[in-house]
């Protein structure tokens, strides 16, 4: 197996993207976005009755993960320069499925 070495460029990225307080409440994105609360899971890798909890008030509330957050901030970058990025890049960034859904 033949391992790409990082370059100091490839470092710092590392370095700046692991400490980064990456984060997006799903109120916050929920009211930014026309989403149901399905696709927040969906975006989120969670089960449909899980999202409404992040929502409720008093003891069925349940807080999202830095994980959850992370995940709604980077879609919310991606729809918010979805037009900037190239597409040879989008391409790189879905699935093959994804991708024979929208041809």
């Amino acid at each position: 197996m033949n391992l790409r070495p990082l370059n100091l460029r490839e470092k710092r990225l590392l370095d700046l993207y692991s400490y980064c307080q990456l984060g997006m409440t799903p109120q916050t994105f929920y009211a930014k976005w026309q989403v149901s609360q399905e696709e927040i899971a969906a975006v989120c890798s969670r089960s449909i009755s899980t999202v409404p909890c992040w929502f409720r008030k008093g003891r069925s509330y349940r807080r999202p993960t830095a994980t959850d957050l992370r995940h709604l901030a980077l879609m919310d970058f991606l729809l918010d320069h979805f037009d900037q990025i190239p597409e040879e890049l989008r391409d790189n960034l879905c699935s093959t499925q994804l991708k024979d859904e929208h041809t």
